[in-house]
């Protein structure tokens, strides 16, 4: 499919290609939501009609340009004065939504609009369980496979064993001997390379097979890939073996995916409400607020029909000009240009952007960012809605691709009955397209990527925030996890105080950074906002205190073997075991 045909309108979707089917954001339909203009010929770089390669595309000439001379510039930027910077209709409708709307549903509006978010899945496989219909509660652990690493094999900024004396040292409840790698300790493993195949020697069906699954999650953990980008290696299989992945993306994700000459554009639906990704400047990670999004789809609004060559100060004035009141703070614009040239769409950005800087704008790419799901939306909910809407069978796969777990007991009753009779066949169809494991529990199914690589977020992980996160999971997993017999609906809860309890245990056992021993409440939220991201606890909101927690099923996959009779914590934060009477109880016995 060209680009042009690609991005176009509410009007000419509607007149042109008005194909009946569904599917949110994935599938192009009859209506739009964002009315991104088409690219005319005028529009298209230098080149874009030539032929290309099997192997990639054929980069075009572009005139060089020497900001030392300044001549070549200032032709552009002169040139390009003439030309008026108009908003696109539908990005702008978008940019004052991210405005009227709170973070939560910003990052919801955000996955619905742009659909560039990452796949998410968790890693370190379990044994596989004999029965899969036994409970995520009792079933086979990984936590063999996720404990920390020795102090002398760590990370840098990973968490450390205290120091202290040889019997000051914790028993810990593994068993482990002071002086002994315990449970939470242990040497790197060697990692195993496999001899290299010829490729000669290989099967005739091998290596294409092996190419298609590099491709495939390539473009699930990175909608957008460019051939002269961070992932530029990849783009050649994406293009040998783009009709093979457009067709199965459809059949099973029913995701549009677009293959142009430079890059390659996997449009992805919505998760839907309270499900979005947050959007994170992509060099300090500080996550976007809804006046950041507003001015990144301002920017764009203006982007997809500008020259090549655009004056910082023009396009600011521009983006004034159009949405005079979504005027934002210098960090808020600051944040969205980042992500712009993130995505190739900008340039490289200087550390400091006078007035007199000069943006150079790729049109292609700025067109390819909205995933435009192909409706036209009342308003941002209507728009969240809309992008996630799905037959069953597309909505739970999606949901199994990209999230990492997926729990019956979360899905609506047709998706849950779906899932309910392809419980083998479906997730395995996914499993052999993406190279996942796929783990069946009696709660639900997760496809697991032990390689860590199909995910944003690992855990376990390297840092003193994820290994710190993998601690508390586990010891709290260990505190409430049911017992064998018990009846359990959902989530369990987590009493506030365990909490506080187990944090304390381990930052008297772990060495932490200078940051979290001075704020150790930064140190309960990063954790706990991390576990929430990985679907391992929930909150439950409260109108006038902060949420309480909930644990859910998969995070017992990274407890250690079930204790049916856990003996109390050991550390001076931890909550008295309530059938060990205190001693102040012994005393007012004694006094009776």
């Amino acid at each position: 499919m060209k680009q042009q045909d690609y991005a176009v309108g509410a009007t000419r979707v509607a007149a042109d290609r008005p194909d009946g089917r569904t599917g949110g954001s994935g599938r192009g339909t009859a209506d739009a939501v964002l009315a991104v203009r088409g690219a005319g010929p005028a529009d298209r770089a230098p080149g874009a009609a030539a032929a290309d390669g099997a192997d990639g595309p054929r980069v075009p000439d572009r005139p060089a340009v020497d900001p030392a001379a300044g001549t070549a510039v200032d032709t552009a930027v002169d040139a390009a004065a003439d030309v008026t910077l108009s908003p696109d209709p539908g990005l702008l409708r978008l940019a004052h939504w991210f405005a009227e709307v709170g973070p939560g549903r910003a990052d919801d509006l955000c996955s619905a609009s742009f659909g560039l978010y990452p796949a998410r899945h968790l890693g370190a496989a379990a044994e596989p369980a004999a029965d899969p219909g036994v409970s995520w509660w009792h079933g086979p652990t990984a936590h063999s496979a996720t404990s920390l690493r020795a102090r002398e094999d760590r990370t840098e900024g990973g968490l450390r064993r205290a120091r202290r004396d040889g019997t000051e040292l914790p028993v810990v409840r593994s068993g482990a001997k002071p002086g002994r790698p315990g449970r939470h300790r242990r040497p790197e493993p060697v990692r195993v390379v496999p001899p290299t195949v010829p490729p000669q020697e290989r099967g005739g069906e091998e290596l294409p097979a092996a190419e298609r699954r590099i491709a495939a999650r390539l473009l699930l953990a990175h909608p957008l890939v460019t051939a002269s980008g961070p992932h530029a290696d990849g783009f050649p299989l994406i293009r040998r073996h783009r009709d093979w992945l457009a067709e199965r993306f459809d059949t099973l994700l029913g995701y549009r995916l677009v293959v142009g000459p430079w890059h390659a554009r996997l449009c992805k639906a919505g998760l839907g409400p309270g499900a979005g990704r947050r959007l994170r400047h992509p060099v300090t990670g500080a996550p976007f607020t809804p006046a950041g999004y507003a001015q990144l789809a301002l920017a764009l609004a203006l982007l997809v029909d500008a020259p090549e060559e655009l004056g910082y100060r023009r396009l600011v004035d521009a983006m004034h000009t159009a949405a005079p009141d979504l005027a934002a703070e210098p960090a808020d614009l600051a944040m969205a240009l980042a992500a712009l040239a993130d995505w190739q769409v900008l340039g490289e950005l200087p550390a400091d952007a006078d007035d007199s800087f000069v943006l150079t704008v790729d049109r292609e790419l700025a067109r390819a960012v909205p995933a435009g799901p192909p409706a036209l939306a009342d308003d941002a909910d209507d728009l969240i809605r809309r992008a996630a809407e799905a037959e069953p069978a597309t909505a739970v796969r999606r949901l199994l691709a990209e999230t990492p777990a997926v729990l019956a007991a979360d899905l609506p009753e047709d998706r849950r009955a779906w899932l309910h009779e392809h419980r083998l066949s479906g997730p395995a169809a996914l499993a052999e397209f993406l190279g996942l494991e796929a783990e069946l529990r009696a709660e639900g199914v997760a496809l697991l990527d032990p390689a860590a690589e199909l995910t944003d977020l690992a855990l376990p992980g390297a840092g003193t925030l994820a290994q710190a996160a993998l601690l508390l999971v586990e010891r709290l997993v260990e505190e409430v996890r049911p017992l064998p017999g018990e009846t359990v609906t959902g989530d369990v809860p987590i009493p506030d105080a365990l909490i506080d309890g187990v944090l304390g245990d381990i930052a008297d056992e772990y060495g932490l950074p200078a940051r979290y021993l001075s704020d150790r409440t930064a140190l309960r939220c990063d954790a706990l906002d991390l576990l929430h991201r990985l679907a391992l606890i929930t909150p439950t909101p409260h109108p006038t205190r902060p949420p309480a927690w909930r644990l859910r099923p998969p995070a017992a996959r990274y407890a250690p073997a079930p204790d049916l009779q856990p003996a109390p914590g050991t550390g001076r934060h931890s909550r008295p075991d309530p059938l060990i009477p205190s001693p102040a109880a012994h005393g007012s016995e004694r006094r009776a």
